[in-house]
């Protein structure tokens, strides 16, 4: 199958983080965007967590008609009853159980055994699975997991009626060449694992999340949970943007998704302001300086042709344009471009002149205005 699901959650691994709570009517605003974007899951909340989590995706089921509206449980009854009871009202339900399968979760969180969680965890799917009709089941630290293991799990929650499988790199511990063959290990040894999709949820503390996901979906996993921006517990998720322009622009990755790329940007920018946590500059994708030149050499390359220093078209993903930036470290091209924007045209001895006189300017600010260039050309005599 070569149709890769987007599940976001934003709006519950997202909203994590602290400062970054949202109200119901917010978490909407944001799920109206990611609907519009083309998110195929939503995770509105874990709806037995609080009373504003359960209206919140109370409020999503009720609004969101095209997108599936996902609540997450633990694997406990209670839990499970009060996300159906949110999720009563949406067109597309989907409940997301699970309990934790490595070793560490096993016998420190949860003072259980191996085939105690397996139990647990076969009678959370069927329990679900009376409740809605789609069941995804969350192997929590399955990145720490025994493989072996690992494989039974699974197993035994497809048999019970899980038709969405989550391998979460909970700490963010894997390496790629790990994730992608902890995949793989499953794809080959879970006799019943077609009749499944599996499902990665990476974490960011190495910073490897990203790479976390593309090696399980080159490693047959079909669906990706990221947020936007990246944003989530500790040093976040996967994102969203990152994700979806790797694979657009290695086509050799043969799945597709129903992601519309030009609102990229403009959602980033809509759930930064929404939670009041800025995008830091350097961010891939979405950044302030993704699309932007400051480096002469650079400026240079772009000027003449974009594609020697930009692998995506800015317009793609929602931005204006690439920014040639003029510093200190910036060539006579760049000057001359921006010369050419403000209406003056620079022979070359006059772009030389320009260009000394600009070097002194830029030493001593830190951004270069319109009103710096102005003052350089007119005091060269240059006429607009």
């Amino acid at each position: 199958m070569n149709k890769l699901f987007i599940f976001d959650t934003t709006l519950r691994d997202g909203e994590q983080v602290p400062g970054c709570q949202l109200k119901s009517e917010e978490k909407l605003e944001i799920a109206f965007g990611l609907e519009s974007l083309g998110v195929d899951i939503i995770e509105g909340g874990f709806p037995v967590s609080s009373p504003e989590d359960f209206r919140s995706v109370s409020l999503l089921s009720e609004h969101i008609k095209n997108a599936t509206v996902c609540g997450l449980t633990r694997a406990i009854e209670e839990d499970i009853d009060v996300a159906a009871n949110a999720l009563k009202s949406a067109v597309n339900p989907r409940i997301h159980t699970g309990i934790g399968t490595s070793e560490s979760h096993i016998r420190f969180k949860l003072n259980s055994t191996q085939d105690e969680i397996i139990k647990r965890g076969v009678h959370a799917v069927k329990y679900a699975r009376n409740k809605v009709a789609e069941v995804e089941f969350y192997a929590e630290d399955a990145g720490r997991t025994d493989n072996e293991y690992l494989a039974r799990v699974v197993e035994a929650v497809i048999d019970a009626g899980a038709t969405i499988i989550n391998i979460p790199d909970t700490t963010g511990y894997c390496l790629p060449n790990q994730f992608g063959e902890k995949i793989a290990y499953l794809v080959n040894n879970v006799p019943n694992i077609d009749t499944a999709i599996l499902s990665t949820h990476c974490h960011n503390d190495l910073g490897l999340a990203t790479a976390n996901s593309i090696a399980g979906i080159l490693a047959g996993a079909r669906q990706v949970e990221c947020t936007i921006n990246g944003i989530g517990e500790r040093a976040g998720n996967t994102s969203l943007e990152e994700v979806v322009m790797i694979i657009n622009q290695h086509k050799h990755i043969m799945v597709k998704h129903g992601i519309d790329t030009r609102q990229i940007i403009p959602m980033s920018k809509a759930v930064s302001e929404m939670i009041n946590m800025p995008v830091q500059p350097n961010k891939a994708i979405v950044g302030a300086n993704a699309f932007a030149h400051s480096s002469g050499i650079h400026q240079d390359g772009v000027i003449k042709n974009r594609e020697t220093y930009e692998i995506i078209d800015p317009e793609k993903v929602g931005a204006k344009g690439s920014e040639i930036i003029l510093t200190a470290r910036s060539g006579r091209a760049a000057l001359n471009f921006h010369a050419k924007k403000l209406g003056y045209e620079l022979d070359p001895e006059t772009l030389k002149a320009a260009y000394k006189d600009f070097l002194e300017v830029a030493d001593q600010v830190k951004c270069i205005e319109e009103s710096h260039l102005h003052d350089i050309f007119q005091n060269i005599k240059v006429v607009a």
